[in-house]
């Protein structure tokens, strides 16, 4: 399987993590001051470059809550972004 392909499952799979805090009333939001920190590490590190240090600070700010973002796909959003739109 491509590299691209296994960062787009990547992607979906850490987006639904994300969406946990959803689920799981009080505790989601406990959750999401461990998981934006975590989030931010994990793209920067699986989109280097640009897309890495931008992609890290969108997900730390969505997954933080801050301007009622965290509702967004930011990993599966940022793949689309390097792979459909920017097409590397």
């Amino acid at each position: 399987m491509k590299k691209k392909y296994k960062l787009l499952i990547l992607s979906i799979l850490f987006d639904g993590v994300g969406m946990l805090s959803f689920v799981i009333p009080f505790v989601g939001e406990f959750s999401d001051v461990i998981w934006a920190p975590l989030s931010a590490y994990l793209i920067y590190n699986m989109y280097q470059g640009v897309e890495g240090k931008i992609g890290s600070l969108v997900s730390f700010v969505e997954e933080a809550g801050i301007f009622g973002t965290d509702f967004l796909p930011t990993f599966t959003l940022t793949w689309v972004y390097k792979y459909l739109i920017k097409k590397e």
